[in-house]
C-alpha cells in the first residue's frame, strides 16, 4: 500500500454517513461552474440538501465538499451522472481517501476478515480496532463515549449504503461490492490501491497495476 498516512485521524466525519444521493447533488452543482466555493454558496442558499435547519445544511454539505474534492475530474462525473450503484461506490471512494480511519478499518479489518473466510463482523471486531489504534492515535482516547458511538454508528453505516455489509447476525455479513467497468476503470487511473477499501486482496491490486 502506498497511501500517505495522517498523522491524526480526521474524526468529524458523523455529519453525514455516505448519502450517495446527496454527494450526487454536490457533485452536480460542482460540475455546473467548476468552483468549489461557488458550489458550496450554491447549495446553501438553494437548501439543496434539503435540511431541517442551517446549522445541519452547513455541516453537511461541507464534510460532502471535503470528501468529494478529493476526488478525481472523472470521478466526480461518474457521481454525477451514473447509475445508482456506481454512486454508492464513488461516495464509498470518497470517504476512504478523506477519512484515514475509515480506510484503516476496510483495509485492516474487514479485508483481513474476507481473506479469512469469517464474513461476520461483530462487535469486537470494531472495538478491537479501535483500542489496537489507540495505540498511535491518541485523539481515540480523547473522545466523549457519544462520540465514540456515534463514530461506529455512523461509520456502519457507511459500509451498510456502499454495499459492504448486509443485514445478518452480529453487525452484518460482510461482502464485496461489484465495481462496473466504469468505476474500475476511474479507481486504477487514479490509484489502484484505492481498491483495497473494496476489499481486494493486495494480489488483486498488483495484477490490476
Amino acid at each position: 500500500m502506498h497511501i500517505e498516512h495522517q498523522t491524526r485521524y480526521n474524526l468529524s466525519f458523523t455529519a453525514v454517513s455516505l448519502r450517495p444521493e446527496l454527494a450526487r447533488i454536490v457533485a452536480e452543482h460542482y460540475m455546473q461552474v467548476g468552483n468549489w466555493d461557488m458550489t458550496k454558496v450554491r447549495i446553501l442558499s438553494s437548501n439543496a440538501l434539503q435540511c431541517r435547519s442551517v446549522n445541519s445544511a452547513v455541516r453537511m454539505e461541507r464534510e460532502l465538499r471535503k470528501r468529494l474534492k478529493c476526488l478525481t475530474d472523472r470521478q466526480i462525473a461518474i457521481l454525477a451522472q451514473a447509475t445508482v450503484e456506481d454512486r454508492a461506490a464513488i461516495a464509498w471512494l470518497a470517504a476512504l481517501k478523506y477519512i484515514r480511519f475509515v480506510f484503516d478499518f476496510a483495509t485492516e479489518v474487514l479485508r483481513e476478515k474476507i481473506a479469512t473466510h469469517d464474513p461476520i463482523l461483530r462487535p469486537s471486531d470494531y472495538e478491537s480496532y479501535a483500542d489496537n489504534q489507540s495505540v498511535s492515535h491518541p485523539e481515540l482516547t480523547q473522545l466523549a463515549a457519544s462520540s465514540k458511538n456515534k463514530i461506529r454508528q455512523v461509520l456502519l453505516l457507511m459500509l451498510a449504503e456502499a454495499g459492504l455489509l448486509a443485514p445478518s447476525t452480529a453487525l452484518g455479513t460482510l461482502q464485496r461490492p461489484v465495481l462496473s467497468p466504469t468505476v474500475l476503470e476511474a479507481i486504477i487511473a487514479d490509484n489502484p490501491c484505492w481498491l483495497a477499501g473494496f476489499l481486494f486482496s493486495d494480489a488483486e491490486i498488483r495484477s490490476l497495476s
